[in-house]
Order: C-alpha cells, then structure tokens, then sequence
C-alpha cells in the first residue's frame, strides 16, 4: 500500500521540491501552507506520516503538533533551524518522532520517513512466524528493540528520535569499543549527507540528557577525546 505524506509548511518552494522528491519515490504527497487547514484536514483524512516546520506565522509547528495529539498519533517529522534547541525539546516532549536540520537533504529526509514509517508499521502488526525480526540488544541496564525502535534503561522508557536511536545502537553493538565520529555518521546519515563534528556532539548531549532524566546517574556513554565514544556496559 502506498503511503500518503502530509508536508506543511509556509515555504511553497520548499512544498513543490519536497513534494516531487517523494512523489518519484513512490509516495503520495498531499501540501499545506496553512496550519490551520492542515490541522482539520489531518485530523478529517490522517496521512500516514507528516512533516512540519516549526516557524510558520499563525500557528507554528509546535501549537499545530500539540492540537494534532489531542486526537492523533501520527507519525511527525519536524523542520528546524540548528538553532532551535529548546523547540526541539519541547517537541519531542510533545510526540514529535524525529527532527532534520534546514538547510536538509532530500536524501536523509527520505531515509528518515521510510524509518518511521518501518517501525510503525512493524509497531502495529503483529510478528509472522517467518518474518525475520531484528535481535533485541541487552546490555546491563540497556534494552533496546531495532524492530520496534524502543529504548529502556532500568525498565524505564527512554524516547530517542530515529537519529539518536542509529547512534546509540551503534556504540551499544560492541561495548567498550570506540567509535569515532565518522563511523557514527555513517551509522546515523547517509553517505552523501554532509554533517559536521558538532552535529553527532550534539545528538551525543542529547542522549545523555534524556537517559539522565530516568537516570540521574547516567554515565554508559564515555567520551575520548580526540578519538571519539564508546559504550561501557555495567
């Protein structure tokens, strides 16, 4: 079944390149440059997936996610600045799945819905005896599921976007071992996608803070400088 992606932003340019990159791949798009339209369209004919801006006039991304959770738990993506650090929290606290930096690729973009909408799907159905499903990952206190992208630390739930969870799963395969920045971008970005040093620090700050908020004493992820991170099982 093709699945049907809802873009909302009030950049129309951006709307017609977005829509025609997932077009040719085979998705059905539908565009919106008012929130407000989009909100009672959503929540009359849900998509399967949508993405959002953040800084829209009227309504931004943020007041447009909330409304949307009050009835519906679809799948969002948003668009922000690298600037937007706090709206990223607030968003992620708000349901929001995952988060792609402007400028963007229409590649990582693209990697990043068929992501969302693979643990989604496999969230809702339930496993065939002779589907192959990812091995979970244990280590210590660590739990994750890839299948169903779920992370839990001492029995807890720990929400991480499609980003954090390539990168944490990453370091988690092979405790002890370190990864340096570059292998981390392959595992979280495509290989055409360029990001900087900077970028993977930050999904690393991240991490820990939302491990450190079930865990105070949180400290699995150890940095060596100048050569990168590495998971340490308890």
């Amino acid at each position: 079944m093709t699945a049907t992606i809802a873009l909302v932003d009030d950049d129309k340019n951006i709307l017609t390149s977005v829509s025609i990159a997932l077009q040719t791949e085979g998705f059905l798009t539908r565009i919106y440059s008012d929130p407000e339209g989009a909100l009672k369209a959503l929540l009359d004919n849900p998509a399967d997936l949508a993405v959002f801006d953040i800084k829209m006039p009227r309504m931004d991304g943020l007041e447009l996610l909330r409304r949307l959770r009050e009835k519906s738990q679809m799948p969002v993506i948003f668009l922000t600045s690298k600037a937007d650090e706090l709206d990223e929290a607030l968003g992620l606290a708000m349901g929001a799945d995952d988060y792609i930096a402007k400028p963007f690729s229409q590649r990582l973009l693209l990697a990043r819905i068929r992501a969302i909408l693979r643990r989604a799907e496999v969230s809702k159905t339930p496993d065939a005896p002779d589907q192959p499903v990812a091995d979970p990952i244990v280590r210590g206190r660590l739990e994750m599921d890839p299948a169903r992208h779920r992370v839990k630390w001492n029995g807890q739930d720990v929400t991480l976007t499609v980003t954090e969870f390539l990168i944490l799963e990453t370091l988690a395969q092979r405790p002890g071992v370190v990864k340096n920045r570059n292998q981390l971008m392959d595992a979280a970005y495509q290989d055409d996608v360029y990001v900087d040093d900077r970028t993977i620090d930050s999904h690393i700050k991240r991490l820990r803070r939302k491990f450190r908020e079930v865990d105070s004493d949180f400290n699995a992820i150890d940095t060596l400088y100048g050569a990168g991170y590495r998971f340490s099982e308890e």
